[in-house]
């Protein structure tokens, strides 16, 4: 198996939660491949800062402000995205959150805040850049980014975070399937990171004390590894599909 990025060169991937972490990370990698990356987040004065400081590379880096609870701001990705750089051919499902909170004692509006991004922004993101797809009859790829908690429950205390990422994972089968039956060749690959060094995990400013101290010592993973191996995914053959990648630190005992 040949891989290359050839083929994407010059398009256009959209990568949603680029402002930090591995959207961050993911975003520099595709730049560095010469790609053009849309860079969708809240914080978008940050992605605008590492485009200026991406400029010379083989591709280029935009910014767009989007909340991406909020379908109308979704749908202004796209619109800008066509009417100034193309057509999407590649889209990152990378923004996500947790909610300090559990089952029993939670918040309605913590548990809707989680799914509300990692499920429905998603699934919305997700068919817009298919309908722009198949309206210009692009093999595109599209990545959701994922988790090991989409696969097993590992420890409680995350209340719907696991929850959502188990419908991502279903969402990734889900799409799969529809695409097959449709006869598109669009890819669809689920990515699944364990502990991940970023805002989520060992950055969050909210984590326990007894929360962080453990996560101090777990094996943990850098942003730019969850970045190569979408690369990886993106690089292989056309008739290749990595639908479902999991990347674990060494040393992760579960």
């Amino acid at each position: 198996m040949v891989l290359s990025m050839d083929r994407w060169v010059g398009k256009v991937a959209v990568v949603t939660g680029a402002s930090s972490g591995i959207g961050a990370a993911i975003a520099d990698a595709l730049v560095e491949q010469g790609l053009i990356v849309l860079g969708v987040a809240r914080r978008s004065e940050r992605i605008e800062q590492r485009a200026k400081q991406l400029s010379g590379k083989k591709g280029k880096l935009h910014a767009i402000k989007a909340d991406l609870t909020k379908e109308e701001d979704i749908l202004k990705i796209f619109k800008w995205s066509k009417e100034n750089l193309g057509p999407v051919h590649i889209l990152v499902n990378n923004a996500g959150k947790t909610a300090s909170t559990n089952l029993t004692e939670g918040k309605t509006e913590d548990w809707k805040s989680v799914f509300d991004l990692n499920v429905i922004a998603l699934s919305i993101a997700t068919r817009e850049a298919v309908k722009i797809m198949k309206e210009n009859k692009i093999n595109g790829h599209i990545v959701h980014v994922n988790s090991v908690l989409g696969h097993q429950v590992l420890y409680p205390g995350l209340s719907m975070y696991p929850p959502s990422k188990f419908a991502v994972t279903a969402l990734t089968e889900s799409l799969r399937q529809e695409l097959n039956q449709q006869g598109l060749k669009i890819k669809i690959t689920s990515v699944s990171p364990g502990l991940v060094e970023s805002e989520l995990s060992t950055l969050n400013p909210n984590l326990t004390p007894e929360r962080r101290a453990a996560m101090e010592q777990m094996p943990i993973l850098k942003s730019e590894d969850i970045a190569d191996g979408i690369v990886y995914a993106l690089s292989t053959p056309e008739h290749v599909q990595i639908h479902e990648l999991t990347i674990k630190p060494l040393g992760e005992k579960v």
